[in-house]
């Protein structure tokens, strides 16, 4: 078969890891507005810095583990766990990260950009430790 059949052939594991991982995502992305004090999404719209880095940051670490459950699993299944593992885990970063900076999320809404950036860097930090700890 030439090379395009055999591609076209995999359409149907693209579309189910895509559809896995999209809704994974948007998991991740309800239980962490959920869970956080602070209105991540109002905040955004109101064009706030803080906010914008904090939760941009905390989906990039949450992505990037997931990146490599998808590269890295046996199954859907298996990548779905992995995926949960990570979800789990940038939870817990942010409950981590309130701890030098207990009040973060009221820094957050009054737009402090150290506050914000504290939380999306610690996020990529812990997602990035997560993914390459996914490889092994």
């Amino acid at each position: 078969m030439d090379p395009v059949g055999v591609s076209l052939n995999e359409l149907p594991w693209f579309l189910a890891y895509m559809a896995t991982a999209v809704a994974l995502t948007l998991v991740y992305v309800v239980i962490y507005i959920w869970v956080t004090p602070h209105p991540e999404i109002k905040l955004i719209r109101d064009n706030n810095v803080a906010a914008a880095l904090a939760f941009g940051g905390s989906l990039i670490g949450f992505c990037m583990p997931l990146a490599s459950a998808i590269a890295n699993s046996v199954s859907l299944a298996d990548c779905a766990l992995w995926g949960l593992v990570a979800l789990i885990v940038q939870i817990a970063i942010f409950f981590l990260v309130c701890l030098p900076i207990p009040k973060i999320s009221e820094r957050i809404e009054n737009g402090e950009i150290a506050s914000g950036l504290w939380l999306g860097i610690a996020s990529l930090a812990g997602g990035l430790l997560n993914a390459a700890s996914m490889t092994n």
